[in-house]
């Protein structure tokens, strides 16, 4: 009886522990999972960062900058009204971003690290309109894990619902559409709508009640006199 004993407990330890392995496999499948949908999450943050400095980057490099809604010249005084941007030779390649041979001081518009994709860890895929760099985009096939709410400052159109992240463009003349909001804050005094401690508030109720209810306010005054000398026979010192 002893050894059929032992050998059923061994069966059943055999099978608990085959149970605990295979819930300790899912458990762990679900954490990479996990994991590895933070890491993209993570590379996803840092390519719209790269991207949007090297989108104002080459917005600096052609002297452009966006007022309103619209890109107008840089180099129009603060004081003057708004001008068209004037026509720029676009850079050679991405390296020249890092250090403009065109200006006196050859102003840096980007650092080295920004000219690395984040998503392949290889250069961007550059993006030409009429033979002149205007923006850059991934080289990556795989599918994003973002599909909105994206910067405010980036087109809805180049990057929401995309199937790839070489779908995402960042075009320097490229400008979101204006938010219009409408109707006003709650709680805010305007013009139109008075606060209610108005001056003179407190001398027309005091005209109203000695015109219309005399009555009133004489109880009113005597109530408050009797208060004031019970307070007073109350406090008065020998």
């Amino acid at each position: 009886m002893m050894p059929r004993a032992l050998r059923s407990d061994r069966g059943f330890t055999y099978i608990g522990a085959l149970v605990m392995a295979v819930i300790l496999g899912i458990m762990a499948s679900r954490a990479a999972v996990v994991m590895s949908t933070a890491m993209k999450r993570e590379r996803e943050d840092e390519l719209i960062s790269r991207g949007t400095q090297i989108r104002d980057a080459l917005r600096k490099w052609y002297k452009v900058k966006v007022v309103d809604g619209k890109l107008v010249s840089s180099q129009t005084p603060s004081n003057a009204a708004p001008t068209a941007p004037a026509a720029v030779a676009g850079p050679p390649e991405l390296k020249s971003l890092l250090q403009d041979p065109n200006t006196p001081g050859k102003l840096r518009y980007l650092r080295p690290y920004a000219l690395v994709d984040p998503m392949t860890g290889k250069e961007w895929d550059e993006i030409k309109k009429d033979g002149k760099i205007v923006g850059v985009k991934s080289k990556s096939e795989q599918a994003p894990v973002k599909q909105g709410n994206f910067p405010f400052d980036l087109h809805p159109e180049d990057f929401e619902h995309k199937k790839k992240y070489s779908e995402w463009e960042f075009v320097y003349d490229r400008v979101p559409p204006l938010t219009k909001t409408g109707g006003a804050i709650q709680g805010l005094k305007t013009e139109s709508s008075p606060s209610p401690f108005t001056p003179g508030a407190s001398d027309s109720s005091g005209t109203s009640g000695t015109s219309g209810t005399s009555g009133s306010s004489g109880s009113s005054d005597d109530s408050s006199s009797t208060r004031r000398s019970r307070f007073n026979r109350g406090n008065t010192t020998p």
